[in-house]
């Protein structure tokens, strides 16, 4: 009877407990799913291993704050500042991060598949082995992103600002990557195989080793870009720019188009 007594007494509460804004604020709990955060003031804060699984977060001030290995699966961060925090490890599948910054961000490993990051700010963000399957990244800021070991398999990134980021040995296998501003990027050895890199931009850019094979270039703007060694047999090549670019047997194309 008593252990019968006691069964009920903790499913009556602990819903309560996993729901408890004032709890969550005062560092009481660590557990806030379902919470109504909006707006909260929670910056620099130490929220390591917090559980806020679909809680509302929308532009909440986490900026500098830990939330090292905390769980948002489909928690909504629409607006958010969270510039300089540590997310490492976040689960955050699902989630709604438009318009977040996270700008200069820690977050290795950090799991953001089939999430909306879009209009997201990233510029600077350290993302070493993220995962963005499936997520929308529709014009968000990747500008000089660290990306290495990426993975990005059917992530949206149409229009989103690639510029200066490092994706060396990623794997871009039939992504849609047209008219993606990728100019002064590191991608040495990544895998471009049958993508859409049609008007893609990748002045500059370090493409050494590069995997191209079947991939559609028209054009795409290699500008001075580094193609040693670079594969592009099969590739759709009409109206692509190389100028002053360095081609995969080492020579170097002329600075401009001949004259007429």
């Amino acid at each position: 009877m008593h252990a019968r007594l006691l069964l009920l007494f903790l499913a009556a509460t602990v819903p309560a407990l996993a729901s408890d804004p004032q709890g969550f604020l005062t560092g009481a709990t660590k557990s806030c799913i379902e919470c109504d955060l909006a707006g909260a003031k929670l910056a620099a804060r130490d929220l390591q291993r917090v559980k806020l699984d679909r809680a509302n977060l929308a532009n909440a001030d986490l900026s500098a704050s830990s939330l090292f290995r905390a769980t948002l699966t489909g928690a909504s961060l629409k607006g958010a500042s969270l510039p300089k925090a540590n997310l490492n490890l976040i689960d955050a599948k699902g989630a709604d991060l438009a318009g977040a910054d996270m700008s200069e961000a820690l977050l290795f490993e950090a799991d953001f598949s089939a999430a909306n990051l879009a209009g997201a700010n990233l510029r600077g963000a350290r993302l070493g082995r993220a995962r963005f399957n499936q997520a929308n990244l529709t014009g968000a800021v990747l500008v000089g992103a660290d990306l290495r070991e990426a993975r990005l398999a059917g992530a949206k990134l149409t229009g989103a600002d690639m510029r200066q980021v490092t994706l060396d040995g990623n794997n871009l296998r039939e992504m849609d990557l047209h008219g993606i501003d990728f100019t002064l990027s590191d991608m040495v050895e990544v895998n471009f195989t049958d993508a859409d890199l049609k008007d893609a931009q990748l002045a500059g850019v370090n493409l050494y080793g590069a995997n191209f094979h079947g991939a559609d270039l028209r054009g795409a703007n290699f500008e001075g870009a580094n193609l040693e060694n670079a594969i592009l047999s099969d590739t759709k090549r009409e109206g692509a720019k190389f100028y002053a670019a360095i081609m995969p047997d080492g020579h170097r194309e002329p600075d401009s188009a001949p004259a007429r």
